[in-house]
């Protein structure tokens, strides 16, 4: 199975999550290891497969999958391989080609607005992982808690999401970068094309709720006047 990564996010420190779509059907693939969750040294910049563009061979995958993580896949990390990294052009074509106008195109009816995010209950929806057309600009910012935001709307659901984009944070995966989330924030607003790969967390409950939720969060913003920014390209 091969995937072109573009859902590249930040875990717990030395821990990352890998996404892409499979250019033969053009759905979305999580790979998750036999033996653990994708590490930061699983990265382009330190000798492994993963970066925002890259073609990956996963070698045999098998389909372990529920909803709505629908998309999950089981490999083994000793046989996965990098074979190429895609064009820009042609990896925005293939962002467009899978993206969606609406949020609910995505994840399906059982998302809720929730406050200022949305969520999805354990064990309902049809995928946790898509692309976004918005219907009207983003907004990006880091809060005035540290923590870096973007007010999205298809304009059925608007919501202030939490970021997760690798690519946004420091090596620490805590700080954010905020020259470079200052210098997005303006590129979007002065018009650059953009799609938003948006994703459900794995489940968890807060404090002041009942139960646990699947919630939804921008897993990471491709630019059409830049594409295929990798995360390799970044200071340490």
């Amino acid at each position: 199975m091969k995937i072109v990564v573009n859902h590249l996010t930040r875990m717990q420190r030395g821990y990352i999550c890998v996404a892409g779509i499979d250019p033969a059907t053009g759905h979305h693939v999580r790979p998750i290891p036999e033996d653990d969750r994708p590490r930061r040294t699983q990265l382009v910049r330190h000798g492994g497969p993963f970066d925002i563009a890259s073609l990956v061979d996963l070698g045999r995958a098998s389909h372990v999958g529920h909803a709505p993580e629908t998309e999950d896949y089981r490999f083994n990390p000793r046989k996965v391989r990098r074979a190429d990294t895609l064009a820009p052009q042609q990896f925005w074509e293939l962002l467009t080609r899978v993206s969606h106008r609406s949020l609910a195109a995505i994840f399906g009816d059982d998302l809720t607005q929730r406050g200022d995010g949305c969520t999805v209950d354990v064990g309902r929806g049809t995928a946790s992982l898509g692309c976004l057309l918005p219907a009207q600009r983003p907004v990006l910012q880091v809060n005035s808690y540290g923590k870096i935001r973007l007010r999205l709307t298809d304009g059925a659901y608007t919501a202030w999401l939490s970021v997760t984009d690798l690519r946004l944070y420091k090596d620490d995966q805590v700080t954010p970068r905020r020259e470079l989330v200052g210098q997005i924030a303006a590129r979007i607003a002065k018009g650059a094309g953009v799609i938003v790969a948006v994703g459900l967390s794995r489940p968890w409950q807060k404090m002041d709720d009942t139960a646990e939720r699947h919630w939804l969060q921008v897993n990471n913003l491709h630019l059409e006047d830049d594409l295929g920014w990798q995360e390799k390209s970044l200071p340490a």
